[in-house]
Formats: C-alpha cells, structure tokens, sequence
C-alpha cells in the first residue's frame, strides 16, 4: 500500500462525515504539498477495490468515502447531508428472500433534516 493510500484510509477513517476526493486532497494538500487530483483519485478506486473502504454514490452529489463497518445512511433530498444511522440488520430476511447470502447491501433513506424542514 502506498502511503498515500494509508493516509487515505486514515482518513476516511477517522473522518465523522463523509468526505469527497476533492475534499480528501484539500486535507492531503496542506502536509503533501506536491500532490495531485489524480494521485488521490487513483488511490481511492484501489481502497474500494481491495474493499477498505466504500464509495457512497447519490444522484446529483460528489461521490463520498466511508469506512466498511455496516451501517445506513440518511440522506437529505434538499441540502444533500449524510448521516450514519444504525437500522435493523436485514441480512436474514434478505437471506430468505434471495435463498441465499447477499453480496451485499446498503440502505439509503432519504428524507428532509430538521434544518430543511424548519426552513420549508
């Protein structure tokens, strides 16, 4: 592992949000001054592809990192905010339903925060 990819993942991992690439190499930036968009775009497909970490993909938003501990997310329609929630375990069910193991799986519920829904 490159240690651009452990300063990633460190990261990522120690990140209470949910950071995007550009956000990433802004925070990279200011102790690798030499470093480059594509370096740290390169290094992030490589730790999701070794399954480090996981690329959360909404429509109409930067794609963001997370770390792999199960959890779900919340995400709002209006302001575009990320917050991790803990919901029921549905691997059994899924189980059933599929008649056997998923791969995987990852709930979004999207909803308005109480910031967007003071404000509407």
């Amino acid at each position: 592992m490159t240690k651009y990819a452990k300063r990633i993942l460190r990261l990522v991992n120690q990140s209470k949000g949910h950071m995007t690439a550009e956000q990433l190499f802004l925070e990279l930036k200011k102790t690798e001054p030499k470093i480059v968009q594509a370096t740290v775009y390169n290094n992030l497909n490589a730790l999701c592809k070794e399954g480090l970490i996981r690329k959360l993909s909404f429509e109409g938003s930067p794609s963001r990192y997370d770390q792999i501990q199960k959890h779900d997310h919340l995400i709002c329609k209006l302001c575009g905010a990320i917050s991790d929630m803990q919901f029921e375990d549905l691997t059994g069910r899924l189980k059933e339903r599929l008649g056997g193991e998923p791969v995987s799986y990852d709930l979004k519920v999207f909803y308005l925060c109480p910031k967007c829904r003071e404000e509407k």
